[in-house]
């Protein structure tokens, strides 16, 4: 019994308080369930989906010297691959959710200032891939570094 004059609350000793947890989106069944299961293949598993995660993510920091909202998407997959095996993955995700959100909603109030950005951002990519390959820009650059 507990005495309530000390101050103690009136949960008995017996009874536990159980926090929720949530939960991992991982799912055990299918070709993962069964490469799970084998030796050292949650290991392979999870470098695969590093991999191809970091990937993505990659595509989408190089994509940050293009103006507009390109780089988003490709994080966006990125970190969603990353969460099917990874929790703190996971709660990335859902913070860069929300910062994707209000990114759109601000792109969404300057709509032709947006489109125009990210149009100028392609045509620049378009001048640059050109140039690249009008003066054989990746020729010359094998030959300076000796491949």
């Amino acid at each position: 019994m507990v005495r309530k004059d000390v101050g103690v609350s009136d949960v008995e000793p017996s009874e536990e308080v159980v926090t929720p947890v949530a939960p991992i989106r991982r799912r055990n069944t299918g070709w993962r369930g069964r490469m799970r299961h084998t030796p050292g293949g949650a290991q392979l598993l999870q470098a695969l989906v590093f991999f191809a995660g970091l990937a993505f993510i990659l595509l989408g920091v190089l994509l940050v010297a293009l103006p507009g909202p390109l780089t988003i998407p490709p994080i966006l997959i990125g970190l969603y691959i990353w969460s099917t095996e990874f929790a703190w993955a996971d709660r990335l995700l859902d913070r860069a959710k929300a910062s994707a959100k209000e990114a759109w909603e601000k792109a969404k109030q300057r709509p032709l200032i947006t489109a125009a950005v990210t149009i100028s951002g392609l045509v620049a990519v378009g001048v640059g891939l050109y140039l690249v390959n009008r003066y054989e820009l990746v020729r010359h650059v094998r030959e300076l570094v000796g491949l």
